[in-house]
């Protein structure tokens, strides 16, 4: 079965990028990251470009990203967790693949990136409060594109692929 591109879109530390490499490997389709497309592109990491630039420099960077990469076809995306803040960044992601939200909650996002220093929004005193300002914010945004949502909390990432291997095939 072909499928047209698909972009996972959701909070940091959902899985997107794990669970984007194995989805691609079952579905024998190519794996691009937004965020490492953009460090490629520039040189330079997330968080220097967000030192440098600020977040808005960063948003245009991958909007650009984004709209370059889903030019291709047979391409499984995962889109860093703002990415859906631009209304430009989601009419290109809804014509151009189907959308599947990875959900999951504020505690697994908190386990999943602790030590994670790569992230610029989280360098700061209450990461929680952080992420569930985020969350706030972004998750009516996750839902209004996503034909796809799945729950990550306590699955393994294999379990998450076989789910939405599946959830592709009801709606093909």
């Amino acid at each position: 079965m072909r499928y047209k591109n698909l972009t996972l879109v959701g909070p940091m530390g959902a899985g997107k990028s794990t669970i984007g490499r194995l989805l691609a490997k079952e579905l024998q389709l190519s794996f691009k990251d937004s965020d490492r497309e953009i460090e490629e592109r520039t040189g330079a990491s997330i968080p220097l470009i967000f030192d440098l630039e600020g977040e808005e420099g960063f948003r245009v960077r991958e909007e650009q990203a984004i709209g370059d990469l889903l030019q291709e076809s047979g391409l499984i995306l995962a889109t860093g967790g703002g990415a859906i803040l631009k209304p430009e960044n989601r009419k290109i992601m809804a014509s151009r693949s189907i959308v599947i939200y990875l959900h999951t909650s504020v505690e697994h996002q908190l386990e999943r990136t602790a030590r994670d220093k790569s992230r610029p929004l989280l360098q700061t005193e209450n990461p929680r409060k952080v992420l569930e300002d985020l969350l706030e914010i972004r998750e009516p945004l996750y839902r209004e594109i996503a034909d796809i949502i799945i729950e990550t909390d306590t699955r393994p990432p294999r379990l998450v692929v076989q789910e939405i291997i599946a959830q592709l095939a009801a709606i093909a």
